[in-house]
């Protein structure tokens, strides 16, 4: 069981340092409403842009401490707990636009992987 928890926390570790760093200016089929960047994506949801920085600078904090947390394991809970919070928020954020179930599947598969991280 270890070695699949160290496997979620890479999973999600590498899509945050994907989407907030690689992918962040660019389009993707996952975007809220019809937004082209992240930017766009909380202009879209109503957040103002420095909300959008708090967001990435605990997201990908909280993405790091995943990875800390394959030699620290004491840092993963709080770490996962985090991420679960803001993966639910995230949802929301893609009701609050009405965006198709479909683009709300990553937030909900993190919020999972967290979940079995939380409580595994």
């Amino acid at each position: 069981m270890e070695w699949i928890k160290i496997v979620i926390q890479i999973i999600i570790a590498v899509s945050i340092f994907n989407v907030w760093i690689l992918r962040f200016g660019k389009p993707t089929s996952w975007r809220g409403g019809t937004a082209k960047s992240m930017k766009e994506e909380f202009e879209a949801y109503g957040l103002p842009l420095w909300f959008m920085k708090l967001i990435g600078f605990l997201k990908l904090t909280l993405a790091s401490l995943l990875i800390a947390g394959i030699f620290l394991p004491v840092l993963v809970k709080p770490a996962a707990i985090g991420m679960a919070v803001l993966m639910f928020g995230a949802i929301v954020m893609h009701i609050k636009v009405k965006d198709s179930l479909i683009k709300s599947l990553p937030a909900f598969t993190f919020l999972v992987l967290s979940l079995i991280l939380i409580f595994a």
